[in-house]
This record gives C-alpha cells, sequence and structure tokens, in this order.
C-alpha cells in the first residue's frame, strides 16, 4: 500500500481504534479504492479456487476478506453520520454509488454463489457446528436474497438500482441535514421562550451564538416532528414556529426538497423488489426478518391502532376540556398537545417532569446510571481514556473490562448537538468483534442533547435519559457479543430483533438500587423524592394513547410506501395525499396527533437501515415486555440474570437464529401480554 495513508496501515492504537487526528477528508477515497481492489482480489481467489468448495476453503475464507474495506468503512461511516463537514460529504456523495457497485460484485458474482451454494447443498451431511452451519446458512440466503441466482442481463439491471438508490438514499440524508439546520427557528427575545429552564435558555444561546446571532435564541429541530420545548413552552405562537418547521423540513419546494427523491427512491425500490421476484419492497424486507412477511406486520400494526387511536382520543378529550376552562379557548392543536399534557400530568398526578431535570445530570446518570446497572447487572466497569482520540472532540473514549479485569473493548460517547451531526440518537460499530480476526469491539453511541453554555451543566430531561439507556442497551449487545465470524459480531442481528436488547436496558432507569444513585439534585445532592418516584410509576401508561398512535402512523406509512407494487409507485403520486389516506387507513388520522415521521423527513426509511422495517421497534417490544416481566419474576437486578441475558441473548451476537435464543433464554415464546398491558391497550 502506502505510508501516506493512514487508513492504510494498522492502527497504533489499542483495540484498533483509528487515529482520527492522523486521518483528513481527503485520504478516504483513496483507501476506499485500494480497500475495494484489495476485498477484489480476495474474493477472486476464492471464487477460483479449483479445489472443491469447502467450509474452509469457502465461507472461513469469505469471511477472512474484506478486512481492510470494513476498518476503513467504519472509521468512515463513523464520522459521516457524526461529524459530515462538508469535505465529509462531498466523499459520501461519490462513495454511495462505488460502494454499491462493489457490494454486488461480490454478492452477485456467479462463480461464488455457486462455491457457496455447493457447501450449503452438503449441510445435511456435514458434521459442522452450529455457528458454523449458521454462517453458511446466511450466506446462502443472503447471496439468494441479493439477486445472485438472478440471470446476467436482471443482475446488470439490479447493479444499475442499487447504485441509483445509494446515491438516493445519500442525497436524501443530506437535503435533510441542510433543511433541518436552515429551519432552526431563531427567537429574538427571551420573554417568546417562557417556560424553558436556565439550561435550555443557556442552550438556545449558545446555539444562536454559534451561528453569529449574538443576544438571540435559537432552537434546532430534533430529528422526530415534536420537540421537547413544546411541552414548557408558555407562548403558544413559540409552540407553532416550532411545529410548523419541523413538519416543513424538506417539503418547502427548495434546493433541499426531499418530495422527488422519495418518489423515486420508492418506485426504484419496488422495481427491485419484482426484479428478485416479490410483489413489493415490503415483501422483499420482511422475507428475510422474523416477522416473514408484510401480512404479519399489517396484523400487529392494525391490532394496536385501533385501541390506541381510541386511547388518544380520550386523551385529547382531557386537554380540550383544560382549554375551554381557560379565559380563551382554542381547538387544540399538534402543537399544543405535549403543552397541555403536562397539565393534565399535574393535575392528575402532581408530577412536573420538565421540573426534574435538575435532578438528571448528565454525567451522574451516565457514571451512576447507565454505568452503574452495567456493572451490577453484568461485573463490567468503565475507565476514561481521555488519551484515546475519538473522532470528533467532544466525543468521549472508555474503556471497558469484565468483571475478572479482562478488557473487553471501548466505549465511545457522542453527547451533544452540532451542525454537522444527523439527527436523533443511534449505536454503531467502528470495530467488530471475531474470534477469526483476533478483533475486539469499539462501540459508539450518538445522541444530540443541546449543550449549554461553557461552566453550565448539562441537565438531562427524562426523555433524554431514556434515550441515553436505550442506546447503551444497543453498546452493550455490541460490546458483549462473541463469535468466531465478523459477520456476526456486535448487532448484526435481523432488523426487528435488533432494538430488543435496547428496549429492554430501559427497564433500569426506575430499578430503585440504581435510581436511587442517579437521580439527585444537581445542586443539594438530594436523591429524587420517593413520592415523585411513585408518580412516576403511577403515569408509565399516560398519554400512551399519543405515543402508540405517532408511532404506528409512522410505522404505517413507512410498510404503506413500501407495499407499493412497481406499476403503482411508478406513478407521481402526492406525498401529503398518499400519507392522509394511508393514516386514514389505519385510523390514525387525527390532525391533533401527527405521525412520528413524516415522509420528507422520515430518514429511518429514506436514507437509513429501516425501509419497510420501521415496525421493528414494536415488533421488538414484544420481546422487550415479555423479558421484562421475567427479570421481575426472578428478582431484578442481579449477577445471575444479567449473566443469563448476557449468555444466552447478548453473547450470541447474530451466531445463531435469534427467535431460537430468545426461546434458549425465556423458555417459551414471547407473549403479547405484556405489551398490552405496557402501551394501555389491554381490554
Amino acid at each position: 500500500m502506502t505510508d501516506a495513508n493512514p487508513l492504510l496501515e494498522p492502527s497504533s492504537l489499542p483495540y484498533g481504534l483509528p487515529d482520527y487526528r492522523r486521518i483528513a477528508a481527503a485520504d478516504y477515497l483513496p483507501a476506499f479504492r485500494a480497500a475495494f481492489a484489495a476485498h477484489r482480489d480476495e474474493v477472486a481467489r476464492i471464487a477460483a479456487n479449483p479445489s472443491e468448495a469447502t467450509f474452509q476453503n469457502t465461507l472461513v475464507a469469505l469471511e477472512e476478506s474484506g478486512h481492510l474495506l470494513g476498518d476503513v468503512a467504519r472509521t468512515f461511516y463513523t464520522v459521516s453520520s457524526a461529524d459530515a463537514t462538508d469535505d465529509i460529504q462531498v466523499v459520501e456523495e461519490e462513495l454511495a454509488p462505488l460502494m454499491a457497485a462493489h457490494q454486488d460484485a461480490i454478492q452477485l458474482d456467479p462463480t461464488l454463489y455457486a462455491r457457496v451454494r455447493h457447501v450449503y447443498d452438503a449441510l445435511e451431511h456435514s458434521d459442522l457446528s452450529p455457528e458454523d452451519r449458521y454462517l453458511v446458512e446466511r450466506r446462502y440466503r443472503e447471496m439468494t436474497h441479493a439477486g445472485a441466482a438472478l440471470g446476467d442481463d436482471a443482475k446488470e439491471r439490479l447493479t444499475r438500482l442499487n447504485q441509483r438508490l445509494s446515491t438516493l438514499t445519500t442525497m436524501f440524508e443530506k437535503n435533510l441535514l441542510a433543511d433541518t439546520n436552515d429551519l432552526a427557528v431563531v427567537f429574538d427575545d427571551v420573554s417568546e421562550l417562557e417556560g424553558l429552564t436556565d439550561g435550555e435558555l443557556s442552550a438556545a444561546a449558545r446555539a444562536a451564538a454559534d451561528r453569529g446571532l449574538e443576544g438571540k435564541f435559537v432552537v434546532t429541530l430534533t430529528l422526530f416532528t415534536g420537540h421537547p420545548y413544546l411541552s414548557s413552552l408558555t407562548d403558544r405562537e413559540s409552540r407553532r414556529r416550532i411545529m410548523a418547521a419541523s413538519q416543513s423540513r424538506s417539503s418547502r419546494g427548495n434546493a433541499n426538497d426531499n418530495t422527488g427523491v422519495l418518489r423515486e427512491i420508492v418506485r426504484l425500490r419496488a422495481e427491485r423488489a419484482e426484479l428478485l421476484g416479490y410483489d413489493s419492497h415490503a415483501a422483499y424486507i420482511t422475507a428475510d426478518e422474523t416477522a416473514g412477511s408484510p401480512e404479519a406486520v399489517r396484523e400487529l400494526l392494525f391490532r394496536l391502532a385501533a385501541p390506541a387511536a381510541r386511547n388518544a382520543k380520550r386523551e385529547q378529550a382531557a386537554l380540550q376540556g383544560i382549554i375551554d376552562s381557560s379565559g380563551d379557548p382554542f381547538p387544540l392543536a399538534a402543537h399544543d398537545w405535549a403543552f397541555y399534557t403536562e397539565r393534565v400530568r399535574e393535575a392528575e398526578y402532581d408530577l412536573d417532569r420538565a421540573a426534574l431535570r435538575p435532578w438528571f445530570e448528565a454525567e451522574r446518570v451516565l457514571k451512576e446510571g447507565v454505568f452503574r446497572a452495567a456493572t451490577e447487572l453484568y461485573g463490567v466497569t468503565f475507565t476514561e481514556r481521555p488519551d484515546l482520540p475519538a473522532y470528533h472532540p467532544e466525543a468521549r473514549v472508555f474503556e471497558v473490562h469484565d468483571a475478572d479485569g479482562s478488557p473487553i473493548g471501548l466505549y465511545i460517547l457522542d453527547l451533544y448537538t452540532r451542525d454537522t451531526k444527523r439527527g436523533g440518537a443511534w449505536m454503531n460499530s467502528i470495530v467488530v468483534q471475531s474470534r477469526l480476526r483476533g478483533t475486539a469491539p469499539v462501540v459508539v453511541n450518538n445522541l444530540n442533547v443541546p449543550q449549554p453554555s461553557p461552566g453550565s451543566p448539562t441537565l438531562l430531561t427524562l426523555d433524554e435519559v431514556t434515550t441515553l439507556f436505550h442506546e447503551f442497551g444497543h453498546a452493550l449487545h455490541g460490546l458483549f457479543a462473541t463469535v468466531t465470524y465478523p459477520s456476526f459480531g456486535g448487532t448484526n442481528v435481523f432488523r426487528d430483533f435488533v432494538e430488543f436488547p435496547s428496549q429492554v436496558n430501559e427497564m433500569w432507569i426506575y430499578c430503585p438500587e440504581i435510581l436511587s444513585t442517579y437521580a439527585r439534585h444537581v445542586e443539594t445532592e438530594e436523591p429524587l423524592p420517593a413520592d415523585v418516584v411513585e408518580k412516576l410509576h403511577a403515569s408509565e401508561a399516560f398519554n400512551q394513547g399519543f405515543s402508540t398512535s405517532e408511532y404506528l402512523a409512522a410505522s404505517w406509512i413507512d410498510q404503506a410506501w413500501h407495499r407499493l407494487r412497481a406499476e403503482d409507485a411508478a406513478a407521481e403520486l402526492d406525498v401529503a395525499g398518499f400519507e392522509a389516506a394511508a393514516l386514514a387507513e389505519i385510523g390514525l388520522d387525527n390532525p391533533a396527533v401527527p405521525t412520528r415521521y413524516s415522509s420528507t423527513y422520515f430518514a429511518h426509511v429514506f436514507s437509513g437501515g429501516y425501509s419497510a422495517g420501521y415496525y421493528s421497534y414494536i415488533w421488538s417490544e414484544v420481546l422487550d415486555a415479555d423479558t421484562v416481566e421475567w427479570f421481575r419474576e426472578n428478582g431484578g437486578l442481579t449477577r445471575d440474570n444479567g449473566d443469563r441475558f448476557r449468555q444466552r441473548l447478548l453473547g450470541v451476537g447474530g451466531s445463531k437464529d435469534p427467535l431460537e435464543a430468545y426461546r434458549d433464554f425465556r423458555g417459551r415464546d414471547a407473549e403479547i401480554t405484556p405489551l398490552l398491558r405496557r402501551r394501555g391497550l389491554a381490554a
């Protein structure tokens, strides 16, 4: 290779952490081109092997190939999602079709596919271990699903479709990031932000100063439709402005409009599904998930939608009652819901969630909450490593050790929002554990918490606390998976299973042993009062009609777009009209309860990995709620319980069928009743 490019030589840092201090944006494309060439050569040698195809010379050889490409790709995509400077975005746009073409060249290689199929066909008479057998099954299934069995002309067309789709999804993300930044709401006077805490005002002032707007206040937008500030802003016009800005993202007819982009994505995905032998993109996606079919997804979503909509109507009536009793009544609008929900919560439960922020100081939540729960359950410990560089100065590196002191890997936390970071919260891996390659995990959590002015503490909302515990559940999955093959490492499981471990980790938020250590007042050190904790428990099902409805609405919009056949997707569909019809079909067409994501800013679906898969959260929550019940039945926060969950679920990564792993852990299949109770949907 060359010494000039730091991406093309092994990292000298622990755990293979890339030395981002030495990497420039200009290094990425040359490194990718070199890695593509190296991977193609490795695969060509496997395919051209004159010996009969065996598990060792084909499947294991494939797992050993592409090491450099995986390293470069994970290094880059970590940056492109969390610190997408203009230079990085240029690289990503050029890279997208190149990556798609390379992946197709491997997945669709007919000689390679024939060798994999030969090993697969001989499985019945093999003596392979369960993990080895599953590797053969998955590799054969994935290549077949990708189109390896197609003829040459169909493969050529498929490759063109994949390259164009990769370009479009990158364009969608770029447009959304630009429009989200452009639509950040500027307020001239602090009086317009009455109801916000000093910390929130400090964050808004800092955001304004960062944009050269000294003396003003800027409220940046979240990825989802609503905004945490809507629950406390007393000025109705300020709430309206924030909601209007959020809902208009990438649909304003400007250079960042995603309308045409998403329509083309939908059409090309439908065409690709048809080419691969499926009725729709939803059918194609779910065929290789635990759901199995879009009909199974539809059944679950429609089963939950009707009771959720009824609950939301009851909640709406209660909110309207408060408004009507005021001196100046008006019809409840979407931007009013969160504000008046908190007034009802205060009246019915004597609970002001906004006032809880002083008890959720970020550093304490992290170390005495998130980390402590993991230590109590699994025996792991976390030591900050300021000597190790992350990809951004605000990202912090922690070394993780097991109960016996042995090293596990690295955990990186990037807490704060910035204009170069995409919205939402997520986990990703920079290095994936693999016994075959001798690698240990390096995982990242990203959130988008507003950063206060220097010297001010970072106080989290309860929702942000939940997000941190949730994303850390993904991180634990990535840290604990102990597998032989990199294809099974970390969170490489079915999409509609991947949210399960992260949702389970949320249960420790209210665990008394954990809550008492992290929920302490930032100034007085007093614990969160016991009566407040009781009220939080009592109000857990409160507003579930709204939250379930907004989520199900987004899930059905995703399904509706991706259930279209190619001939129907070819029509120039009106995006707003299509959404309205989809919401009416499922009975969630309530203007006061907007969908969590509207199509033009639905990044999970049109630029992320959740196309036809946003249902995964509720699908996984069936397992999650059932698992939470198991923990409670068996003593809660104990090492025995944690070790069982780690060994039988988190630790297996993607090395066995996830539902089989669940049965191994639980002793049976999951039941839906705990979810219905949690969501207030039980009859």
